[in-house]
Formats: C-alpha cells, sequence, structure tokens
C-alpha cells in the first residue's frame, strides 16, 4: 500500500522557520521524483520545489520561494525534506508531499500538512 505521510506543519510569524517532512512507502522511493506543491484557501495548487531520482542532483524550484526554501531527499529513509525559512504571510497554504515515477505511471500523494504564517 503506498503511502505519503507529511509532517512538520504548523503556526508560525513571518520570519519564522519550519521544516516540513514526508515518509514514504509502498513504492521504491529513489526512483521517483519528489515534489512539494501547497494550496492556500481559494487557490489553485503549485508547485514550490522538485527534486530529481535518485540522488536530488536537479532541483526546481518556485521563483516566490527561492533563496527561502531548500529540498532535499533522504533514499535511506524514504524521506523528503521542505526547510523553510523567512516564512510570510503568503506562504499559508496546506502542503502535500508527492511522487511521480521516472518511469512508467505512478503519482502519489499525501494527505498534506497545513502551514499558517501569521502575527
Amino acid at each position: 500500500q503506498v503511502q505519503l505521510v507529511e509532517s512538520g506543519g504548523g503556526a508560525v510569524q513571518p520570519g519564522g522557520s519550519l521544516r516540513l517532512s514526508c515518509v514514504a512507502s509502498g513504492f521504491t522511493f529513489r526512483t521517483y521524483a519528489m515534489h512539494w506543491y501547497r494550496q492556500a484557501p481559494g487557490k489553485e495548487r503549485e508547485l514550490v520545489a522538485r527534486i530529481s531520482s535518485p540522488e536530488g542532483t536537479s532541483i526546481l524550484y518556485a521563483d516566490s520561494v527561492k533563496g527561502r526554501f531548500t529540498i532535499s531527499r533522504v533514499n535511506a529513509n524514504n524521506t523528503v525534506f521542505l526547510a523553510m525559512n523567512n516564512l510570510k504571510p503568503d506562504d499559508t497554504a496546506v502542503y502535500y508531499c508527492n511522487a511521480k515515477a521516472t518511469v512508467g505511471q505512478g503519482d502519489y500523494w499525501g494527505e498534506g500538512t497545513p502551514v499558517t504564517v501569521s502575527s
């Protein structure tokens, strides 16, 4: 059974930091590109960051988070992280972990973890 379980979300003041984690199971993690998406209230889901498989040599960020967010992966632990620094109110959203197969059609989503940035 495929699972992606996110954690680490919460409420933080502007300028603060959070580190999101996503633990995967049920598929060969290292063969999947991993992504973080977010969806703010009333808005469409958007890509935040992407890290390639297997070793994460290719990384992509949305312009809005460049220089503040860092995506990383630890294949030994089937885990992908999103370190978020200098958070802004516009970062408020539910953050979702996504895995896409580099070969085949695997495309899996977690349930999301909420992040609220407010003073």
